[in-house]
Order: C-alpha cells, then sequence, then structure tokens
C-alpha cells in the first residue's frame, strides 16, 4: 500500500512507527508537562483537553477498523478523567488503535474520508499526522524543547493537507478572483501549485504556471506552520496571500 508522492513514498509499516512513537512521545511530555498546563499552540486548550481530544480520535479511528463501519460516526463520550489517571487513559487509547491497525486484515473495509489506497492505509497515515502535530502541543505545553519531525513524513503531511484536507467542500481558504499559490520544500524538493478560487482550492504537485506567492522552508517548519503550530518560514510574493492562508486554513 503506497502513496505516491514527489519524494520518496512511505509505506503502511513506516506510519504505524510513526503513529507508535509518536503517541509515547505526547502522552510522556503530557505526563511531564501536567494535565493542567496551557498548550501554546492551541490557546483555548489545557493538557487535558489535548489528551482528552487525541484520545476520543485514536478510539473513534480504531472503533472504525475494528468494527467494520461503513459510514460516518461521532466521537465517542470521553471520561471524566484527569491527572495521572487521564494521562493512563490516553496510553490505553493509543495501544489500543495501534494494536487495531497492526492486527488489521489489509483488505479490512470500512469508512474513511479522504482518497488513499485502502481505508487500513487511510487511517494508519491520518492517525500518524493526527499524533504528530498533537505531540508537538503536548511538548509545547511541557516546554523544554520538541521532536524533530522527520522530512519525508513532514512533506507527506503537506501533501495529505494540501491535496486532502483542502480538496474538501469545508475548506475555508477562498478567493473572490483566482489566485495561485505555491509551496515548496527546501530540503526534500517537493513543490505544489495551489489555485484558490470560490471553489475549494485545486492543488496539483509541481511548479506549474506563475505563482503570486511562494511559501517556502524545510519539510518540517512548513509542516508545522501550514498546520497553524509555527510560523511561515518564507514567504515570496503577495503577502496578503500568505496572511489569507493563515486566517481561513484551519481545520
Amino acid at each position: 500500500m503506497r502513496f505516491v508522492r514527489q519524494t520518496r513514498v512511505m509505506e503502511t509499516a513506516e506510519f504505524l512507527r510513526t503513529l507508535e512513537t509518536e503517541g509515547r512521545l505526547l502522552a510522556a511530555a503530557a505526563e511531564e508537562a501536567g494535565t493542567d498546563a496551557k498548550v501554546p499552540t492551541c490557546p483555548e486548550w489545557y493538557v487535558r483537553d489535548l489528551l482528552r481530544h487525541t484520545g476520543a480520535v485514536h478510539r473513534w479511528a480504531a472503533s472504525y477498523v475494528a468494527e467494520r463501519h461503513t459510514e460516518g460516526r461521532p466521537l465517542g463520550e470521553v471520561p471524566d478523567l484527569d491527572g495521572a489517571e487521564l494521562v493512563a487513559w490516553y496510553r490505553d487509547s493509543h495501544r489500543l488503535l495501534v494494536g487495531t491497525l497492526a492486527d488489521a486484515a489489509p483488505d479490512v473495509k470500512c469508512w474513511s474520508f479522504l482518497p488513499a489506497p485502502s481505508p487500513l492505509a487511510f487511517w494508519t497515515r491520518r492517525q500518524a499526522h493526527e499524533t504528530a502535530v498533537h505531540r508537538f502541543d503536548a511538548e509545547s505545553a511541557r516546554g523544554s524543547g520538541t521532536t524533530a519531525v522527520a522530512p519525508d513524513f513532514a512533506t507527506d503531511g503537506i501533501d495529505e493537507l494540501l491535496r486532502g484536507f483542502h480538496a474538501r467542500s469545508r475548506s475555508r481558504v477562498r478567493t473572490q478572483e483566482p489566485r495561485v499559490l505555491r509551496v515548496r520544500t527546501d530540503d526534500t524538493g517537493a513543490v505544489w501549485t495551489v489555485r484558490l478560487s470560490s471553489e475549494p482550492p485545486v492543488t496539483t504537485r509541481g511548479a506549474t504556471g506563475e505563482a503570486e506567492c511562494e511559501l517556502s522552508g524545510t519539510a518540517e517548519r512548513l509542516y508545522l506552520a501550514l498546520w497553524n503550530r509555527a510560523p511561515l518560514p518564507s514567504v515570496r510574493g503577495d503577502q496578503a496571500l500568505a496572511e489569507l492562508w493563515r486566517e481561513t486554513s484551519g481545520i
């Protein structure tokens, strides 16, 4: 099961390993920070909110694969836990998700919401990125440095965001007149052309045509910036177009 990209293709097994590592790091950072610590990257959240959200998403995702649900379902209830008990609940949620994905048949059929080679490939990839972004949130709350995001993984996450999430009708990134935005990673050589209009953005790989604004930087910095966790590393051209992205691209 492969995701075709401009740079090295990542396998589902790699996403699963990343998911396992990122969840462990998230739990450790949350434990060190304490559940009453503020999350600087999500100012409305405390660490307890981060753990409740991510743990609920883990259990929600695992339920599709384990129970083979073919339609979308709401997130389940979150237990009224805090402190060490909440951290332990999150660890259980993460273990459940990793174990479910590891044990699933490659051809398992269930609901998913972005294009992928298979539902299992989708959920493994999606949860790896979900956990990596929220691991960064937890480490930011801890305040003692953050773990690096691997360039290939970060590049894949940019691709998922641009060609997956923002291709959906839910994307709020719209312009009255057609505009063109370029996104470029300096270290992995990936390039995307994002065409904006009154409809959902249309993103293609490669530098096709002229762009009015280019966002560039290392894959890691762009990954975090495009997920609104860090400032944009470099903006060339129309600054207002970059600001439009910042204001309207939240997922």
